[in-house]
């Protein structure tokens, strides 16, 4: 019996001036399978999700069916929709509701009314079992973005639901964290038989262990296969969406390779050793090296240290740093490393209490706040909702700028003039990302400073964003930016410096520095540094798979 059945599903949401968000999705989703569910950001994907969950189900016209175990969505108790299906948002922040670990934990089985003995148990159980017990008596307030994340997974699990949905749950973790919490939820679909529907833009440690991956363009399901056809078909039908396969299956076609595609780094690490059974002629790619000096650095980082309360421990432990102008400068590590802080010290958000910070070459603490924000220094946040205030996109922009050309302009380089008469919260997570980068953008700035600036973004548009990045970089800005997303970080940045314990530890350019690590990689050195070295993106192994076949 299928858990659900969606029937020629068609949505719209009231602003949209009769655009579909949905339109005639027809889909059956089995008992225990996972599903990967993909497509560009604005496809439809999340609008689809929410209509799984009646609390959840956006405001607008709708037609077409929706059942769950074989009874109508609306004709399913509120407590039945709590306990059987459990819905994992894209920022944690969105749905913790307590202050306490443990009475996050016992939250939604108290809502349920599930007796004290029953709770108690359950809550250990989850406690152990998502490996959560040191941190059960903290304050949620102090755990990093990746905890939150599996304490939302341990609150939910703990009700045991027959159906685990989850919107971009890795968005604002770390490669590590992120890999560990996807793993976490394969083993849930593996021991528990729970099912498990998944969007997510990392598709590395998903797309091998999926059962079926579902394709969504413009509110309509173009392809649904396993995900070893979806990667084929996708290829010869030169869709967009090829660019958010794996990196195995990408490396693959784009080499035009022989044999069977590998799905996963295992599959593409045999299948290198297969094509070259001897060591290739050319197995390096060339890396230069960092210069030794920076003169007339555009940011200068020396000897930071913070701590967020008087009694409380240091978030930034001697944080130094310096960034050439006109560079794309990443910082790369883990959850609750202190990047973010380091962001708001550079602005003056945070006030370090030892160490100096210089933009351009003067002290933050010496420019007045309209000077140092407006035409100098500019922040994208982690969350882009703080950036809106105003009912539509186009009003958010105004506020930034009265010239309308330039608006226009701005709007069309960050893809969002279609987005401009809707209200800002009704966007996908991805285009509130461009919508909040247009923003920022307005203020016209020379030192730009970038939070987690792919977190939501699908792969297409990925390389849209590096091409505007890489304007920005022509007309002279400096970006500082902030990711997880090794992935981009190799492929663009200049300079990457890993953020460790409140410091950073080493600095280094992209192939040199992801070339040399273990864990924190990229999918394509750990594929191919058996063969290749310094080949740390897709188009590095690409182009020396080429040079020695051609060759």
């Amino acid at each position: 019996m299928a858990h659900f059945e969606i029937k020629n599903l068609t949505f719209s949401y009231p602003t949209a001036k009769g655009k579909h968000s949905l339109e005639d999705v027809t889909l059956s989703i089995e008992k225990g399978e996972y599903v990967v569910l993909c497509g560009k950001s604005g496809s439809g994907k999340t609008t689809l999700l929410r209509h799984l969950k009646s609390v959840l189900a956006p405001h607008g016209k709708h037609s077409g069916e929706i059942l769950f175990n074989d009874i109508p969505m609306d004709k399913v108790s509120q407590r039945d929709q709590s306990a059987k299906i459990g819905y994992v948002m894209q920022n944690p922040d969105d749905q913790i509701v307590t202050d306490k670990v443990w009475h996050e934990l016992a939250f939604g089985l108290e809502s349920l009314g599930t007796d004290q003995k029953t709770m108690r148990a359950r809550v250990a159980e989850m406690a152990c079992y998502f490996g959560i017990q040191d941190w059960f008596h903290r304050d949620v307030a102090n755990l990093s973005g990746g905890q939150k994340q599996l304490l939302n997974l341990a609150s939910i699990m703990a009700m045991q639901p027959e159906v685990l949905i989850l919107d971009e749950p890795t968005s604002q973790l770390d490669p590590i964290a992120a890999s560990d919490f996807l793993n976490t939820v394969r083993k849930i679909n593996i021991e528990l038989g729970t099912t498990v529907i998944i969007t997510e833009h990392r598709m590395e440690d998903i797309f091998p262990y999926a059962d079926r991956a579902i394709v969504m363009d413009s509110g309509r399901v173009i392809a649904d296969d396993t995900p070893r056809n979806i990667g084929k078909l996708l290829y010869e039908q030169g869709n967009d969406m090829f660019a958010a396969m794996p990196t195995p299956v990408r490396v693959f076609y784009g080499a035009q390779g022989e044999g069977d595609c590998p799905l996963t780094v295992r599959e593409g690490r045999n299948w290198l050793s297969k094509a070259f059974p001897e060591a290739p002629k050319v197995s390096t790619f060339p890396a230069e090296p960092l210069a030794d000096e920076i003169e007339n650095p555009a940011l200068s980082m020396k000897e930071l240290w913070f701590r967020y309360e008087k009694d409380s421990p240091d978030i930034l432990r001697g944080v130094s740093a310096e960034v050439p102008a006109g560079s794309l400068y990443a910082i790369v590590g883990g959850n609750g490393a202190g990047k973010s802080t380091t962001l708001k010290a550079i602005c003056g958000i945070c006030k370090p209490y030892r160490g100096k910070v210089k933009v351009f070459g003067k002290r933050v603490e010496k420019y007045k706040s309209a000077e140092l924000f407006k035409n100098c220094l500019s922040m994208l946040p982690q969350d882009p909702k703080s950036l809106f205030v105003k009912k539509t996109v186009r009003e958010d922009l105004t506020e930034m700028c009265r010239n309308e050309q330039k608006i226009a302009e701005v709007a069309e380089l960050c893809q969002v003039t279609a987005l401009l008469d809707n209200h800002p919260y009704d966007l996908s997570g991805g285009e509130q990302q461009r919508a909040a980068l247009a923003k920022v953008l307005l203020t016209e700035p020379k030192l730009l400073l970038l939070d987690e600036p792919t977190k939501g973004i699908d792969s297409f548009f990925k390389e849209t964003f590096a091409t505007i990045l890489a304007q920005l970089k022509i007309q002279g800005i400096t970006i500082v930016m902030v990711s997880h997303d090794v992935e981009f970080c190799a492929k663009y940045a200049d300079m990457v410096s890993m953020f460790f314990d409140g410091q950073i530890l080493t600095t280094d350019t992209p192939r040199r520095f992801f070339g040399s690590n273990s864990f924190y990689t990229t999918a394509a050195n750990r594929m191919s540094r058996h063969v290749f070295q310094n080949a740390v993106t897709a188009e590095n192994m690409i182009d020396l798979y080429k040079q020695n076949k051609e060759g």
